[in-house]
């Protein structure tokens, strides 16, 4: 039985326990899929990742994403938690930035100061959901239709719908009906209101993914990455933003997006919760 290095870190915060933990397996190459998926299934987080040697040229390192019910082909935070760690460990990227080897292709990401941030990837999926949809979006968010300013799909890989609605305290207010979602990824999203929220960020965002055994995801990279691609390109947000995100859960996620030239660009710290080996 392996005994490989192990971290637990939070991402998208400078804070332990503030933003969304992440598993990492360091130097996991002999474990086969079935022993990655028992043991994200045991440790019952949102996403545990597995370090690897690459497999293409170009890429510093490949990553395998899995959750409690199966493997993503790519997700945002744990591209920045388990970057955090391989670097940590000793990675050296081939050039400035570090490129990522994931189901999803390769992902470029760059350091920031403290912060890493990742390019966010193409939409495969983009336009409006149909009216029938929509419905039962609003239903399983127990909301009325009518709450729903605008909607559209923002899949860069999990699947994420987006709905859009008209302030903070509405996000927050939501007590979704899990059952009435079901395999749906349904991404939340509301502008601040300075005057009454504050400046600490610009937007508000939940999400809800029951299908994944989470029924709610603390901080969420892809989710935040396809929002920017749509909030920025329809002229909703400007081309800096904080997205806020993790507060009914009593975290205090904070997700830093920036468009530079052609690239929107998703970031956030890492901070290191749990350091050890395990057994696998």
């Amino acid at each position: 039985m392996p005994i490989l290095d192990f971290k637990q870190v939070d991402v998208f915060s400078d804070t332990p326990l503030k933003g969304n933990p992440l598993a990492v397996v360091i130097g996991a190459d002999e474990l086969d899929e079935a022993r990655m998926a028992a043991f994200a299934n045991w440790t019952n987080l949102s996403e545990t990742t597995f370090l690897l040697r690459p497999t293409v040229a170009g890429a510093d390192y490949r990553v395998r994403i899995y959750t409690p019910r199966g493997e993503l082909p790519f997700a945002g935070h744990p591209t920045l938690g388990s970057c955090h760690v391989w670097l940590a460990a000793g990675g050296r990227p081939q050039g400035q930035e570090v490129v990522q080897e994931c189901a999803a292709g390769l992902i470029r990401l760059r350091r920031d100061g403290r912060r890493l941030a990742f390019a966010a990837p193409p939409l495969l999926r983009s336009g409006t959901p149909d009216a029938g949809l929509l419905e039962r979006v609003a239903a399983g968010l127990r909301i009325d239709r009518a709450a729903i300013r605008d909607a559209q799909w923002v899949d860069n890989g999990p699947g994420w719908l987006a709905v859009l609605l008209g302030g903070r305290a509405e996000v927050l207010a939501l007590r979704p009906d899990m059952a009435a979602l079901g395999d749906l990824k349904v991404g939340v999203v509301a502008p601040w209101d300075a005057a009454r929220d504050g400046d600490a960020a610009s937007f508000e965002v939940r999400a809800f993914v029951p299908g994944l055994g989470v029924p709610e995801d603390p901080v969420t990279g892809s989710l935040n990455a396809g929002l920017a691609l749509w909030l920025i390109g329809s002229g909703r947000a400007p081309d800096a933003y904080v997205a806020s995100q993790g507060t009914a859960l009593g975290r205090a996620g904070r997700v830093h997006v920036q468009r530079l030239g052609d690239d929107i660009w998703i970031g956030g710290e890492t901070a290191v919760c749990i350091e050890g080996r395990v057994s696998l």
